[in-house]
Parts: C-alpha cells; structure tokens; sequence
C-alpha cells in the first residue's frame, strides 16, 4: 500500500466529484459488498485525515453473471474493477467518512461467508465495510496500513481494557513488542499487474516473472557438472567441425576437383571414399563417447535435482503443506525434475554447440557467396517474429498443463489413499468420473499445446524451405551462365541444410525453455520458499531438559485475521501432567503443536526451562518432546523398523523393551515374523489398537522429557483402551505431559486441567476443583456423561 498504485477510474471520479484529490490519497481497497452486505462495488479509503467509503449507487443485476464472475474469482484471476462494474450503474457516490481521530484500531471479523472491517466509534462497535471471505487477506492489509496511520492518543481503547490488552502493539511477541516481528505486511496482489499472487507470504508474481534472472539461477546449477558437460560441448564441437569438412569433401572437393576433368585430384576416387569413411568412423565414435557420457550425467542430475527438491520440502513447516495438493508436490520432485534436467544434458549442450554452428556455416557461405549467403537470410525475420509471438502463449500453456497433472495426480492420490471409503459407499464409479473430470483437463490443454506446436513449426520449416528453394534458382542460373561451378552450388546447398538444421533447432528450444523455465520457476518456490521454521545460527543447546514450560501472551493463528489462540499464558512445572479440555475447534491440537514447535507462534512466546523455544536447537527439541496421536502413521517396513524410527541407533533390545512398555510386545510375537513383519502402508495391516501401542513404544523408545498425547485412546474399543490406558500410565512417569483425550473421565488423574474456549484459556484447576465451580468444564463433563448414558440405554 503505496502512494505508486493506480486508482480506478470510476472511483477518481468519485473522488473528484467529492472534492478529494487523488494524490492525498494514502490507501485504498476494493469490496464487493456494501454495509449490509449486498452485492455491490464498494472502496474504503483513507487519507492523512478521513476515511472515505464509496458505494455504487444501484445493486447487481444480472446474477448469471455475478455466478461467472465467482468462478473467475475463484481462480485467482484479476478481479478487475472493469470487468466488475458490467453489471453495475457507473455511478460511485460517497456514502461516509470518518475523521482519523474518531477511530480505534482498524479489524477485521469473519463470519461464515464474509469478512468485515470493524471499528469502535465513542465506545460502540460499528461495520465500516463488508466484503466477501476471499477478499480478507487485501481487507486485513488495509486494516493494518490504516491502524498503523493512527496516532497514540487517537487510538482509543475500551474502558475494560487493560493497558497491555488484545489487539494492542508492544506487548511481548508482539508487532512492535519485544521478541515480536515487525509491522512488515504482505499484500495480496502483484503492484505491477494487479493479479493476486498464487502465495501472498512469497509475493511471486508467475506473471510479471523475470526469465532472464530465472535463466540465471538455472545456469548457476551447472557448476557441479561442469567436467561432464564440458567434455560433451568439446565432443559436440569436433563433431560440428567433421560434419563441416564432410560437405566440402564431397561437393567442390569430389566434384570440381576429383570427377571434373582437369581436376586437382582427378581420378583419386578411391582416396576421397576412405578419408570420408574415416571422417564417418571418428564421428561414430565420438557419438558412442557422448551417449556414454550423457546417460551417466543425465542419472547423475536427476538424483541431485530430487534430492535437492525433497531436502528443501523437508525444511518447510506444515503450515506450507497445508495449502498444497500432494498431487502438486509429487510432480514436483518427479515432472519438474525430469524436465530441468534436459536443460543440462540436451537442452543448454545443443543451443551452445547450435550458435556456434550457425555463426562458423554462414562465415562459410559468405566466403563461398556473399549474394548467395544474403538470400538465404531472408525467412530468418520471420521466422524470428513467430518464435517471439508464440513463446508468451507456450509458457501458459505449460503452466496450464502442470496444474492439470497436479490436480489429476491429487485425485488419484486421495483415491487410492482413501480406497476403504471409496468401496465402503460405493462410489467407484464417483471417483472415475472425477478422475476423467481432470484427465480431460490435461487432454486439452495437451492438444492445445499439440495443435499449436505441430501448427507453427511446419509453417517455420516451410519458410525456410522457401529459401533453400531461392538458393537453387539463383545458385543453378550461376552455374549455367558460368558464374558458380556445380560443385560449389551442391557444397553450398549442403552447408545451407547444415545452417537451418540447427536454426529449426532453436526454434523447438522456444517450446523447450517454457517447459524448464516454468519447471524451474516452480523448483525455486520450493527452494526459496520463507515458510520454514527458522533456526538461529548459534542455538541454544540443551542436553537434558527438565521439562518446565511456560507460555507467555500467546497467539496464533492459520489463517491472517482469523485467531485461533489468544492471550494464552500458563507454567507448568517439571513432571506435572495437563490435561487441555474444550470443545472441538477451541484451540487445544494448536497449542500441543505449538510446544512441539509444528508451528511458531505469531506472538507472544513459549518457554522451555526459561529459555524460548525458537532459540533451541532442533536436535534437542525433537530429542527431547514425544508425540502421540489420534491418527498413527505407520510407514511401508518391518515392525522393529517403525518403532526405531524415532532412534534409528537403538538396540533390538531396547526396542523389545520399549514394546514391552507399550503392552505392543504380546501381539507382535504372534505375527507370522514377530518384529520383522513387514507391515503394509500406513499399517493397514494392523488393528487401530495395536497401530497405537507401535506409537507409544516408538515414543517410550525416544524418553521425551515432554511428551504429548493428542486424543491417544480414540476410536477404539474398551478392552483396547485399558491396555493402552496402562501402557500410557507408565510412558508419563516423570514427565512434563500434555494430554487431549476425548473421554474426559481419562483426565482424572491430570494434576490440572486447561478448559479452552473460543482460543482462550477460560479455566484451570484440577478434575473436582472445576466440577465444583460448575463453569464450562462442568457443562463439558455433564452433557459427556449424559451422552455416554444414552449411548449405554440405547444398547
């Protein structure tokens, strides 16, 4: 939000019109809602002194279209103001303005399909503008621009509010506070092109992308292969220079002066065969040199470039994952991979050896004809032009055809992935439909790319045969009239074959570089992506944590604008175990994965025996805090191989010791191969019960100072439960534990409970002390009892 945006035309009118110059104009956003929240083209905008609000004075007529204009919207396409007004009035009048000094801090409020900005005015909070949910993170940006324009005193707070209360800057973690990032926002779209970008948070525009510096990051990756791909250019290069001397050889050399009477070499027919078989044997060979040389290259890039992609994926927080398709992802290690790599082993070795053809055949053709040579270049403008226009519409349609196989590959992933639910409601025949739904995308963007690919190079490779054609028109009346002889002609032609070769060439690299360029593009979003957990250079080292957590202020949220914890502070002493109560959604899986630092925390911080989480290192956090969850993920192996996962190092002996622990070694001895069973996918071949003992003994293995239980005894039956109940019971001895658990009766033993409501910690105590207050705990544990009594009833 600078002063260099452009303003519609239709609101510089209204600008105008209201007596408002468009260069005091310091803000401004688009909605497409007004205050009641019909659909109508709004802005909000602000100067050094008011704030403005303009409404289109008539509503939208034709829903059909508004539908349409939904869809497009929903493809991140520009919600341009002109394609937005069509069926609007183009009349935009002032419908109200604030002084500055009259507001409170600027929010933003969601609701289940819209969002609005929200203020208080002398106390009472007032709906300034309403917009629908997708427009949020622009609606959140100006919010944050416009409270940041406030002043102290004009900031106004309510009378219940203490002086370090929600919402305010300075307090710790927060923006401006200490420990706190900066007031630095994201906007939503590309200030150059005004199209929302695909991540607000790495501010990428796929649109306004510079290729030049995106070929230069490309380039700056063959440093590590420059030994193999230098000696495939030298081989390309002495065989570039042999095919030069076969044509001459054979046109003006054999037949001026070999077949020709009088000829320097008359007669020396034998001679000239076998020095154009031994230039054949070389050129042969040097290619058996170059295919061995490629393949090896060719493996060795493909391992790197996925290893380089999986290891950057590796680093990313979930929060990344979270908005991805697997589909996407997947083609991005295998697809991207494959095509980045004809960038060093075909692509880049042919254009370098290709320029260097074309610049040595036409010195050739100019010492042999410079008339001649003159000609020849006539289609090359052309040919030129074409190669400039297609390129922008290849480049699309590579990116088209990615999203179309990202989204084919999700579908087949969440098929086969959740195959029991598929056969259990027999939608079989739902899930090929969806599939051919996404298969048909990627047919046609594929024949668009055919039908143009297999359009424009004919018509290039007929331009240039036009003029092969001028050639020998004007070359054979040379020949007859004396002024060219037949062997030069036939050498000429020859060399003329050799320079459009690599031209037509080059001009396949305009469909090679979109696809490695958009290949690449998509391999550095993962590279350069900022959503990682950052680690400081020199961490703080803990070899053995005590396991005293504190939380101070805390806030977090998944989506900017939405809060999902809020002013959350507690200390929980070394060995004590908490239970996190509430409703679904309040908030407790977040905090779990806050402390087991899934996620960072957008403020406030979390402590670790006095020191924030953010300054340990990874190693001895993760060494030192065990998880188990609701929903156990088993990997593809052996069962000794899935409980050693969290210590590899780990003795068999330890790892029966830890099964033992967990009340998992019983039923391992009864399978067929005991601990080296090999177990299938995500362990399907075991018992939701028995999937869950692998995980606590693969935490008892770990003996985390901290661990944490996320809904450990859900879904499963009685009998099941008690074994686990017991095995958990002796996991948690003298260790800091947080536990979810859907059966609050499981609480009982907790030193205290945390009651989470709406995001925020509402009560604490142990099991009796909050039954006793009769407050949200209560109400939670009482319509539990009664559900399980009508559960009991009911049979």
């Amino acid at each position: 939000m600078d002063h260099d945006f452009e303003i519609p035309e239709l609101l510089q009118k209204a600008l105008e019109s209201s007596g408002i110059k468009r260069e005091q104009i310091r803000a401004f956003t688009h909605s497409d809602l007004d205050q009641k929240g019909d659909f109508r083209s709004s802005w909000i905008c602000v100067d050094d002194q008011w704030l403005y609000i303009f409404t289109q004075t008539e509503r939208v007529k034709s829903q059909p279209r508004l539908a349409r204009l939904k869809r497009r919207r929903a493809k991140n396409e520009q919600f341009a103001t002109e394609v937005d007004l069509r069926n609007f009035t183009e009349e935009v009048k002032l419908a109200a303005k604030y002084e500055l000094t009259d507001l409170s801090e600027l929010k933003c409020e969601y609701f289940v399909g819209s969002v609005a900005v929200v203020t208080d005015i002398d106390g009472k909070e007032q709906v300034l503008l309403r917009a629908s949910k997708g427009r949020g993170a622009e609606l959140n940006t100006f919010c944050r621009t416009v409270s940041g324009m406030l002043k102290p005193k004009e900031a106004k707070r309510k009378p219940d509010q203490a002086e370090f209360g929600p919402g305010r800057p300075g307090r710790f973690g927060r923006p401006g506070g200490p420990g706190g990032p900066g007031r630095g926002t994201h906007d939503a779209r590309c200030p150059k092109c005004g199209r929302l970008y695909p991540n607000p948070a790495h501010q990428v525009c796929p649109n306004c992308i510079d290729k030049g510096t995106l070929f230069k990051r490309v380039l700056a990756l063959t440093p590590r292969y420059k030994v193999p791909l230098m000696a495939m250019i030298a081989i390309m290069f002495i065989s570039a220079l042999l095919s030069l001397v076969t044509p001459f050889m054979s046109g003006r050399v054999l037949i001026d002066e070999v077949i020709t009477p009088g000829g320097k070499y008359e007669g020396m027919i034998g001679q000239m065969v076998l020095l154009t078989v031994g230039f054949s044997l070389i050129s042969y060979l040097l290619r058996i040199i170059y295919g061995r040389i490629n393949s090896a290259v060719t493996a060795e890039i493909i391992y790197d470039l996925k290893s380089m992609i999986f290891s950057a994926m590796q680093r990313l927080s979930l929060s990344f994952y979270n908005k991805r398709q697997t589909g996407s992802l997947m083609n991005r290690v295998n697809s991207d991979a494959l095509d980045l790599q004809y960038f060093f082993h075909d692509g880049l070795p042919y254009f370098i050896v290709n320029t260097v053809q074309i610049i040595g055949v036409t010195a050739l053709l100019l010492w042999m004809n410079w008339r001649l040579t003159l000609l020849v270049f006539i289609p090359i403008p052309l040919i030129l032009l074409i190669t400039y226009k297609i390129l922008p519409n290849l480049w699309k349609l590579h990116s088209r055809r990615f999203r179309a196989n990202a989204s084919l590959n999700s579908v087949v992933n969440d098929s086969l992935t959740g195959i029991r639910v598929v056969k259990a409601f027999g939608k079989e025949d739902s899930e090929v439909d969806r599939f051919n739904d996404r298969n048909a995308r990627v047919f046609d963007v594929q024949m668009s790319i055919g039908r143009l690919s297999s359009t424009v190079f004919p018509v290039m490779g007929y331009v240039m045969s036009l003029g092969q054609l001028v050639i020998w028109g004007v070359g054979g009346w040379d020949v007859i009239t004396g002024k060219m002889t037949l062997g030069t002609l036939i050498t000429f032609t020859s060399y003329l074959g050799m320079l459009y070769q690599p031209i037509r060439q080059m001009t396949h690299i305009v469909d090679w570089w979109s696809s490695c360029m958009n290949s690449a593009q998509r391999i550095f979003e993962i590279i350069d992506s900022t959503e990682h957990l950052p680690y400081p250079e020199k961490p703080v080292r803990i070899k053995t944590i005590k396991g005293h957590v504190t939380a101070r202020d805390v806030e977090f949220s998944y989506e900017e604008g939405v809060p999902i914890l809020q002013d959350i502070n507690f200390e929980v002493q070394p060995g004590e175990m908490i239970g996190l109560v509430g409703h679904s959604g309040a908030g407790k899986s977040t905090m779990i994965n806050l402390i087991s630092r899934l996620y960072d925390v957008d403020a406030g911080a979390i402590l670790i025996d006095g020191v924030n989480i953010k300054d340990i290192a990874k190693e001895d956090l993760n060494r030192q805090v065990g998880m188990v969850l609701q929903e156990t993920f088993l990997f593809h192996g052996t069962i000794m191989d899935n409980i050693a996962y969290a210590k590899p190092e780990a003795s068999p002996a330890e790892i029966i010791r830890a099964a033992k622990i967990a009340n998992a070694h019983d039923f391992i001895m009864k399978l067929p191969d005991g601990y080296e069973t090999v177990i299938g996918r995500k362990g399907q071949d075991l018992s939701g019960g028995e999937r869950q003992r692998i995980a606590i003994a693969r935490a008892v293995l770990l003996d985390p100072r901290i661990l944490i239980l996320d809904e450990a005894t859900a879904n499963i039956d009685t009998e099941t439960e008690q074994l686990i109940q017991a095995a958990l019971e002796k996991l948690v001895e003298g260790r800091t534990t947080f536990a979810i658990a859907h059966r609050l009766s499981t609480l009982r033993k907790a030193d205290r409970l945390f009651v989470f409501e709406k995001g925020r910690i509402v009560e604490v105590g142990h099991h009796d002390e909050l039954l006793e207050k009769q407050g949200v705990y209560e109400k939670l544990f009482t319509t539990q009892r009664k559900a399980l009594e009508l559960t009991v009833v009911g049979g």
